[in-house]
C-alpha cells in the first residue's frame, strides 16, 4: 500500500499537482484505506493529471474501478483501496474534504 501511495504522490508531483495530501484511513470506518487529495492549476490540468495516472498505473496492474470525470473542478478515481481526489483550488476550499477526513482519522480504530 505504501509503495502504491508513494508512486501516486510522485506522479502527481512530477506533473505539477499542488498541495498533495494523504490520509491513511486503514482500520477506520471509511470505504478505502487511503485517500490522496491534490490541487490542479485548472480544469484541463485536472484532466491531464487523471489521464497521466491511468497511463502510468494501469500497466503496473492497477485497476481504476470507477472514475468521476463529470466536473473538471473535482475528479475522483477509485483504485479499490485508494481514492484519489483532484480538485481545482476553489472547489478544494469549498468542499474542505480534508476536515472531514481528519475527523475520520481521529476516530478510534474499529475493533473487529
Amino acid at each position: 500500500m505504501k509503495q502504491k501511495t508513494q508512486k501516486i504522490i510522485s506522479l502527481l508531483d512530477e506533473k505539477k499537482a499542488e498541495d498533495i495530501a494523504t490520509f491513511d484511513l486503514k482500520g477506520k470506518d471509511y470505504i478505502v484505506e487511503c485517500v490522496i487529495i491534490a490541487t490542479a492549476m485548472a480544469g484541463k490540468h485536472a484532466y491531464a493529471l487523471l489521464d497521466m495516472l491511468k497511463t502510468e498505473l494501469k500497466p503496473l496492474g492497477e485497476v481504476f474501478y470507477s472514475t468521476d470525470e463529470e466536473s473538471e473542478d473535482w475528479l475522483i478515481a477509485d483504485l479499490g483501496d485508494v481514492m484519489i481526489h483532484i480538485f481545482t483550488q476553489n472547489h478544494r476550499k469549498k468542499f474542505n474534504l480534508e476536515e472531514f477526513l481528519t475527523q475520520i482519522n481521529e476516530q478510534k480504530s474499529l475493533q473487529i
